[in-house]
């Protein structure tokens, strides 16, 4: 049984597709969000991102896709509490976004393990700094080694595993914090494709077993496109959504659905969108 709270095991209707947005609970808000910078700390101003309004509903899998430099890792940041905006509104779990929120866990697209801890101590170093009683470290992270395929390495250090495990490790750290949103910035940009497959099935399954929303940051479309039931195509900076694709798959759902011809046209269209926007910013029209 997972590792979870009670409360966050209960699946809002799990069986079939998802339901309509109408019918959904929003889990995070994202109102008017602009980012903008001071270029090397001068007068000119570089406009990142936004105005950007988004609803993730509870218990959904949200992809986001874009050209480089669109903004992608800028929203992410923002809606973990990161970073604050220019302008807007962030609100998770109806409270505004001031800093990041309990709940809320995010993995990154650099190994983040330390080296000189092994794979027990990595996976448990947050909840150790935090003060967790000893039992409950214990519980969380045994549920996460055999849960993420760990269980034979909890003893290795970073340097003795591939790329794809150290990943593992990585999400493994989230995963004991029991987060209730889960934002993933590029987690498999540095995996070969066969691996990035089976991750993706890894992280379905965790997905499906926690109820956690799940917001992706990827460049793979065919990523996106497997793995949501929303995608969300950004423009070139400043980054805005010009499309939402909804993939309208079953929740339980693993890699077998890019031989379906709906897997064709959601990767059809996202590239249609994108390479319109990925031509504007090799054309150089937005600096």
């Amino acid at each position: 049984m997972l590792a979870y709270d009670a409360a966050a095991r209960k699946a809002p209707q799990e069986s079939g597709r998802e339901p309509l947005a109408g019918q959904r609970q929003a889990h995070a808000i994202l109102h008017g969000v602009t980012r903008k910078f001071k270029k090397n700390g001068g007068t000119e101003v570089f406009h990142a991102l936004g105005p950007i309004d988004l609803t993730l509903y509870k218990g959904e899998f949200f992809s986001v896709v874009g050209p480089s430099g669109c903004g992608k890792s800028t929203l992410l940041d923002t809606l973990s509490g990161l970073a604050r905006p220019s302008d807007g509104t962030v609100q998770f779990e109806n409270r505004e976004v001031k800093g990041v929120p309990d709940g809320v866990g995010v993995v990154f697209q650099e190994d983040a393990s330390f080296p000189w801890l092994n794979v027990r101590d990595n996976i448990s170093f947050t909840l150790r700094m935090r003060g967790m009683d000893g039992a409950e470290i214990k519980r969380r992270v045994d549920y996460a080694l055999a849960f993420m395929g760990l269980k034979d390495f909890a003893s290795a250090f970073p340097a003795q595993l591939s790329g794809g495990m150290r990943q593992r490790v990585c999400i493994a750290r989230t995963l004991v914090q029991q987060p209730r949103l889960i934002l993933l910035d590029e987690p498999f940009g540095a995996l070969d494709q066969q691996t990035r497959l089976l991750m993706g099935d890894e992280l379905l399954r965790l997905w499906r077993e926690t109820n956690a929303t799940i917001l992706l940051i990827t460049h793979a479309l065919d990523e996106a496109a497997m793995l949501s039931d929303r995608v969300g195509v950004m423009s070139s900076r400043p980054g805005l959504f010009i499309d939402i694709v909804e993939t309208g798959w079953e929740r339980d759902r693993d890699s077998r659905v890019v031989s379906t011809p709906r897997f064709g046209e959601v990767n059809a269209r996202l590239w249609e969108k994108l390479r319109v926007e990925s031509l504007k910013v090799m054309g150089g029209q937005h600096g």
